[in-house]
């Protein structure tokens, strides 16, 4: 069985290394990105299966990422787990109403993290 890739999108460094190193234990291929503009150009060389995205980013955030994954064809069904520090109502709204699967709070458990991926995604071990 082919390993299922993540693209994990973060502006922090720290966030990014501590998700990927977990989810690369877990037997997944991890792709990482800064922001969404560096997601979108990360996507056109590799197969992704599911997104994990923080919202607040520069040059491109989160809800951003997502209206672009949701408008085209190819991304439209693709799961995205949003990460986020933002945990009010209007951003979770907004993150649903733009087609978000799911939503983790920062800060997050690993065990938070594989759980949820684990609703979209077999292990890949």
């Amino acid at each position: 069985m082919a390993k299922n890739s993540i693209l994990v999108v973060d502006d922090s460094a720290t966030v990014r290394k501590f998700v990927s190193v977990s989810l690369s234990m877990q037997g997944f291929n991890v792709v990482t990105a800064s922001d969404g503009m560096d997601a979108l150009e990360k996507m056109t060389s590799a197969d992704i299966d599911l997104i994990i995205t923080d919202l607040n980013m520069p040059n491109m955030d989160g809800f951003q990422l997502l209206k672009t994954l949701r408008e085209n064809e190819t991304y439209k069904e693709l799961p995205v787990i949003i990460l986020t520090s933002l945990t009010d109502n209007i951003s979770k709204e907004k993150g649903s109403t733009l087609g978000a699967n799911s939503f983790v709070n920062k800060p997050f458990s690993l065990e938070k993290i594989q759980y949820e991926v684990a609703k979209f995604l077999s292990w890949a071990e």
